[in-house]
């Protein structure tokens, strides 16, 4: 045990961390120097609507070479109090001088916020203290409280830029991780983060990042980490390691990212001093933009993921009505409000889309020209093709098929029917909705030669067969799984698990799962809250691709995803009234 501590100090040694040793003293960009321009720093108080009755203090600084004419930039602080004091270890106001002076900066209006507290209603009462909750929760609730409220307030007396390579945002702590927190749900807001001491630990759900840094789709974040190797070691975690696994995964998937390491404890010793180097590592090379990284496991070529640099496309808007506007925790709660619209593929790589009112049926071919197949689909939702090249159908009245120039073939079955699959031999699988007094139960159901059976499942939203057809798979869109039924000959089905394990946002544990498509090499492609979910035949997500940025958020997440295009090497997805695609690594199989 002594040689093992030995040869550990001696590591530590060599590496410029000896335990202790280490001395951090501020540089001259944390001094006041004659001649430099001095901004002003103004404090408020905010009262919020987005954190209900919470009060708080913030303070803005504005550099001296601000002009209304053009727009500043903008960074923003947590814990406001400890970074606008002249004399702790940050000194914002003083080095921001310093380094705009000196123009390693860009101007920049800097805004410190200290979190909500919300007061008692009576005497003797204790006040609920809101960081944590504002700060290590993993929602994108703190940047709405930025992006509606504090930055508008500012906006009024200054000019802000509203372009977010115009924008940081900084913290320490459970401010650090907050400040990625934002950049990470709203990159089309924020693009620069500046961590101190950060606790991506389990105190609310933080220690999932690394994971999910490494098999989403990049976003454009630059990232500056810090951390002392006597950092917190608790309940929640070991911040030391846990910094050094953000660090490890940012740089795994390809982020403009650098980790200062050192030898301090939960304290900005070590922060303060570096603070203007990292503000210049920031900010360099500005005007010019953060890029997104260029994908690394997303483009293998083993596995079919998208081709690397190649971004979503949007292919039309389709006539009708688009979909509610409802907020998601809603649509979870009220599955008849959440049926996804159809979307299939037919042999020659021809993409059929459901319209939201369910009025038409429309043919996107593969130059991606739009036609309308069916005109009057009667509430058209759930698409599959079947032997035959026979477009089937959930309608209201049922299922329906339709031939290939779009006439009615025949009605099979007259029923509800949300969504549907067919299989080579012409048997078609069909969830229903029970009735909202069973709790929104579906039933699914199957018929077809000799299929005599049912099944009930709770929710399910999405089906689709495995590229062998041995396999049925369809979500729970209130849960985080897909289920995974074995189809055996015999019409049945047995050996039923919740396989495939969707990651969830943090507001709940439900994935919003909606439709599915499977790729030729066995993968299971699933439109969720997150985006679209890639599982690998062993039901782990692999890769979650991001929502198309220029999509509207306000209309809800994918709802439906196919394979089409020439030899299927398109992944095309449904927002509402509007379809995208983007290009894949390698082709898929026709269906």
């Amino acid at each position: 045990m002594k040689k093992l501590f030995l040869l550990v100090s001696l590591l530590i040694a060599f590496a410029g961390l000896a335990p202790g040793d280490e001395d951090y003293p501020l540089t001259a960009d944390s001094e006041r120097h004659a001649g430099v321009p001095q901004g002003k720093v103004t404090q408020y108080a905010w009262t919020s609507k987005i954190f209900p009755g919470t009060v708080r203090d913030y303070w803005v600084y504005v550099p001296a070479q601000y002009t209304p004419e053009k727009p500043a930039c903008v960074m923003v602080f947590q814990d406001g109090k400890g970074y606008v004091s002249e004399d702790g270890r940050a000194r914002i106001p003083i080095v921001f001088d310093n380094l705009i002076a000196k123009h390693e900066m860009p101007v920049t209006i800097a805004i410190l916020i200290d979190p909500g507290v919300l007061k008692v209603s009576a005497p003797g009462q204790q006040d609920r203290i809101n960081r944590s909750y504002e700060y290590d929760s993993l929602s994108d609730r703190y940047a709405e409280f930025l992006l509606d409220e504090i930055l508008p307030e500012v906006g009024k007396h200054y000019n802000l830029s509203t372009n977010p390579n115009d924008r940081a945002i900084s913290g320490g702590s459970s401010g650090g991780i907050c400040s990625f927190t934002v950049a990470w749900t709203h990159p089309e807001a924020f693009r620069r983060v500046l961590s101190f001491i950060g606790s991506y630990t389990d105190l609310r759900g933080g220690d999932i990042y690394p994971a999910l840094i490494r098999k989403t789709e990049p976003k454009p974040i630059r990232v500056f980490l810090q951390d002392g190797s006597h950092d917190l070691n608790n309940f929640a975690g070991d911040w030391w390691l846990a910094n050094q696994s953000m660090a490890s995964a940012l740089t795994f998937a390809g982020y403009d990212v650098k980790f200062v390491t050192g030898d301090k404890d939960h304290d900005m010793i070590q922060g303060g001093a570096i603070l203007p180097d990292a503000l210049r590592w920031l900010w360099r090379d500005y005007p010019q933009p953060v890029a997104k990284p260029a994908m690394r496991l997303l483009g293998d070529k083993q596995t079919g993921f998208i081709d690397v640099g190649v971004d979503w496309e949007k292919v039309t808007t389709l006539p009708g009505n688009p979909r509610s506007k409802a907020p998601a925790s809603f649509l979870l709660l009220n599955a008849k409000l959440r049926e996804a619209r159809g979307i299939a593929v037919d042999e020659q790589g021809n993409v059929f889309v459901a319209d939201t009112a369910g009025k038409s049926v429309y043919r996107i071919d593969a130059a991606g020209q739009v036609s309308t197949f069916v005109k009057e689909a009667n509430g058209a939702r759930g698409l599959s093709f079947g032997p035959g090249e026979l477009l089937h159908a959930c309608d209201a009245g049922g299922i329906v098929r339709f031939s290939q120039d779009g006439n009615k073939a025949d009605r099979l079955e007259n029923t509800e029917c949300q969504d549907i699959a067919v299989t080579h031999q012409g048997e078609v699988i069909h969830t229903t909705l029970a009735g909202v007094e069973t709790h929104h139960q579906l039933e699914l159901n199957r018929y077809g030669p000799g299929a005599t059976w049912g099944l009930r499942a709770l929710v399910p939203n999405g089906i689709a067969l495995a590229p062998d057809q041995s396999f049925l798979y369809f979500g729970d869109p209130n849960s985080k799984w897909v289920w995974s039924y074995q189809l055996q000959p015999g019409a049945t089905l047995e050996h039923g698990e919740p396989f495939f394990r969707l990651e969830t946002t943090d507001e709940a544990s439900a994935s919003d799962a909606a439709g599915m498509a499977v790729s030729s090499q066995g993968l299971l492609y699933v439109a969720t809250l997150l985006g679209v979910q890639v599982c690998d035949a062993q039901g782990r997500v692999v890769a979650i691709f991001n929502r198309p940025e220029q999509a509207d958020p306000s209309v809800g997440p994918i709802s439906g995803v196919a394979f089409g295009g020439v030899d299927h090497q398109y992944l095309y997805a449904v927002i509402g009234n509007e379809v995208y695609r983007r290009h894949m690594a390698t082709k898929m199989a026709a269906p």
